[in-house]
């Protein structure tokens, strides 16, 4: 026994450190992909869709607060990619943490589930994990930003706002499609393929001509967005509205199609107007759908067993696993 129990207390901190640098190293992978594409916002640099936020809230929601220590590795190896290390990238580090991390804590505090099979759930992933957690890593960022002279204190509230949206588009965009991968176990029917493959193939023709048309056809999204969350929930409709959130950013950072001829402060408030209602309305309708489908479960299943209640009712027989007034578990009753 002793044996074992030394065994066990080995694995652990091996687990622990296996976890934290596969946080960091999705982290850090999530943060060069984001950085890819880049908006200037009074002469601040910032991403339309932050990766690394959604990657952050996803691992937390998975594996647990044991996983906070990863992120913040993951968000120091970013930093110092960008820039040489002094003393803000310590609030930075803070910051880029402990917006996850309230974003979890509040997400768990309200009984929020990693299937987001509930209505409920989609709206505290938007409200809760995304616009109010990443207040934290937006006030703090900008805010050093400001106090170290980096950043002159007029430009605070659009750098700020950009930042705010760029995180928590990561969140709505980037976690849900995470925990769909986690919580994969297996591939839908073969009736479904044949209806999957016409969607993405009208998606694959479709969005790259709404996103790139100098004709402002971004409406033409929408569309496919309902009809993958009618027909495929959260798996479509969050897959979807992340291949249209790609094209359009980088649309809008190359300035071409709808974005052309438009300010930097035009581009970003077009393109972060954009890409939330896509993914709110991804998001909330799949959840929605979702529900209700799970609702109408419930509903047929509890028919169903009524139905078997009955007929064994009818047919004078106990139904199974039931026991009738008068046997032999009630108490005997006096002559």
């Amino acid at each position: 026994m002793a044996a074992v129990v030394g065994t066990s207390d080995l694995r652990r901190p091996a687990v622990l450190a296996a976890e934290t640098a596969a946080v960091a190293a999705c982290y850090y992978a999530a943060g060069k992909l984001g950085l890819l594409r880049q908006l200037v916002v009074e002469g601040a640099i910032f991403t339309p869709i932050w990766p690394p936020s959604g990657v952050a809230v996803a691992c937390l929601l998975i594996l647990g607060l044991r996983c906070w220590a990863g992120i913040t590795l993951g968000a120091l190896l970013v930093i110092l990619s960008l820039t040489s290390p002094d003393l803000a990238i310590v609030f930075n580090l803070a910051g880029n943490t402990a917006a996850p991390v309230c974003a979890y804590l509040m997400l768990r505090r309200v009984g929020f589930r990693n299937d987001l099979s509930r209505l409920r759930d989609g709206l505290a992933l938007v409200f809760l994990g995304a616009l109010t957690a990443m207040l934290i890593s937006s006030t703090v960022g900008v805010g050093i930003l400001v106090l170290t002279d980096r950043l002159p204190a007029h430009a605070f509230w659009p750098v700020w706002l950009a930042w705010w949206v760029g995180d928590a588009m990561g969140v709505l965009i980037v976690t849900p499609v995470l925990l769909i991968v986690h919580a994969a176990r297996r591939p839908p029917p073969l009736t479904r393929w044949k209806e999957a493959t016409g969607l993405a193939v009208i998606a694959l023709a479709v969005i790259p001509l709404a996103t790139n048309s100098s004709v402002s056809l971004l409406f033409l999204v929408y569309p496919l967005l309902i009809w993958a969350a009618l027909r495929f929930q959260l798996a479509g409709g969050m897959l979807c509205a992340l291949f249209t959130s790609v094209l359009a950013t980088v649309a809008a950072t190359d300035g071409v199609g709808p974005f052309a001829h438009l300010t930097r402060t035009e581009v970003m408030g077009k393109l972060q107007a954009f890409n939330g209602t896509m993914a709110l309305t991804a998001l909330l309708l799949s959840a929605l759908i979702t529900e209700q489908r799970n609702t109408r479960r419930s509903v047929e299943q509890a028919c169903q067993e009524l139905v078997e209640v009955v007929e064994h009712l009818t047919a004078g027989d106990t139904p199974h696993g039931r026991l009738q007034k008068g046997t032999e578990d009630d108490p005997p009753r006096e002559p």
